[in-house]
């Protein structure tokens, strides 16, 4: 299992003014689905930040997203450890297989991969 990316995703109604913000320190928009805006570092196109007011089809909005080469077998590893999974594993239509689990903190970690 392998990560390739982290993104922190910050609850927010001010989606336009945060990519203003951003914008000044270099980022640029490369997602928006109306509910969840990413911004991007051109030159290191990994580091992002996402805005979200809500997210679409989970009860509970993500603290961060993990990005991982096969979500299938990190949900096997955390459903096996007890851990509390707060999404179950599903396909999305936006083209990602993601799951929500609460990490000792408390905070919400959305696992995904794209398919």
């Amino acid at each position: 299992m392998a990560v390739r990316r982290v993104v922190p995703n910050i609850q927010s109604e001010a989606v336009q003014k945060s990519r203003e913000f951003y914008a000044l320190l270099g980022f640029e928009e490369v997602m928006n689905h109306g509910w969840i805006m990413t911004v991007a570092s051109p030159s290191s196109p990994a580091a992002q930040v996402s805005f979200m007011a809500s997210d679409k089809t989970a009860q509970v909005t993500p603290d961060m997203s993990v990005e991982v080469d096969d979500v299938d077998a990190v949900f096997a590893v955390m459903r096996d450890s007890g851990a509390e999974i707060l999404h179950p594993l599903q396909d999305e239509e936006w083209g990602v297989r993601r799951f929500f689990v609460r990490d000792p903190n408390g905070r919400v970690v959305n696992v995904l991969g794209h398919r």
